[in-house]
């Protein structure tokens, strides 16, 4: 008879989720645990049994569980897309997606959001998490209960998921940078934007923008990163009090929503295709701004992929046993112009 994993972790004393980390090196393990899992699997001759998996579960409703914030954003809406595209996929599986959107970055709805579908009995969580002390906590929970998760568009790796699906953010960041040092002066002077300040993605986008901008062009003046809550309304007004605040600037730095409210500030300030801006996402609205000059360049990211790969790799390790084999999933980097749409 095969071996299975909740053998070893019995043998072991530890959880199945534990067992799992331990045996692909994923996740936070002692290296003492870690070896004992081991010796014990190669002793019993531990090989994953994926037939035999997939016989099991497919005798039982498999329920995944997703939740999505800031999903009244435009970038976000186009992820919801890819996860109702998997859902439909998966539904003619014999599986069911919970789908949980909520608006803003709201730890507490997270948090909400979570004890319904463990009270519906998921056996898997895709989740863009907010990072929060809480949130992260209960996935650390959910985790020890044998739950995987997996993080997509922002995540929050200290939380024991699974992996994670999204764009590399450090990296598009001193993309970011680079293009901008190209565009501006070096005596010239840049803003940045970003929708929330708790959200791991925009953040580490301003980051590694801030960081690099200083090291390649560092006669160039970053002011402060502000937040407008991923609001074309409030990117609009801080875009404004930017204008009359610094009547010498450069270039806006957008990373996240609110790319709109910026464009519509610099055309009512007549500055619209003279003063350089840089932002994320294809969306309609996002293409529109760019053909028409306002949005010197957009970064894509492939938003919908990252609704949609997530639940796959879940379904891929429910059913067969087969494991992420990257703990970064990410989802490219691809520049676009008004010259190559």
């Amino acid at each position: 008879m095969a071996v299975t994993l909740k053998q070893i972790a019995e043998i072991a004393g530890v959880s199945r989720g534990t067992v799992d980390r331990a045996l692909h090196n994923r996740g936070r393990v002692s290296p003492e645990v870690a070896e004992r899992v081991r010796q014990i699997a190669q002793e019993l001759g531990y090989q994953p049994n994926e037939v035999g998996q997939a016989l099991a579960r497919s005798r039982r409703q498999i329920k995944l569980g997703v939740v999505l914030q800031s999903a009244e954003t435009p970038t976000m809406k186009i992820v919801a897309q890819g996860v109702r595209q998997a859902a439909q996929t998966l539904e003619k599986q014999g599986i069911e997606v919970l789908f949980r959107p909520i608006e803003s970055v709201d730890a507490m709805r997270e948090l909400e959001c979570l004890d319904e579908l463990l009270t519906a009995g998921i056996h898997g969580l895709a989740i863009a998490p907010a990072d929060d002390p809480s949130v992260c906590e209960r996935l650390g929970q959910i985790a020890e209960r044998d739950i995987p998760i997996i993080t997509f568009n922002a995540d929050l790796p200290q939380s024991k998921r699974m992996c994670f699906v999204g764009q590399d953010n450090d990296r598009a960041g001193r993309t970011a940078a680079g293009l901008m040092a190209m565009m501006v002066p070096q005596n010239g002077t840049v803003a940045a934007i970003t929708g929330h300040l708790c959200n791991d993605g925009h953040r580490a986008r301003c980051g590694s923008f801030a960081d690099e901008l200083s090291r390649i062009a560092p006669g160039i003046t970053l002011l402060p990163v502000q937040p407008c809550s991923d609001r074309d309304d409030c990117a609009y007004e801080l875009t404004c009090n930017l204008l009359r605040e610094h009547p010498g600037l450069s270039a806006i730095y957008v990373a996240a929503n609110g790319q709109h409210g910026v464009c519509e500030a610099l055309r009512a300030a007549e500055l619209d295709g003279t003063l350089r801006v840089i932002a994320y996402d294809v969306t309609r609205q996002n293409i529109d701004d760019l053909k028409q000059g306002a949005i010197s360049i957009l970064i894509d990211q492939k938003a919908q992929e990252q609704g949609y790969r997530p639940l796959m790799l879940l379904r891929d390790y429910l059913f067969s046993g087969t494991l992420p084999n990257s703990e970064f999933y990410y989802t490219g980097i691809t520049l676009k112009t008004r010259y190559n749409l």
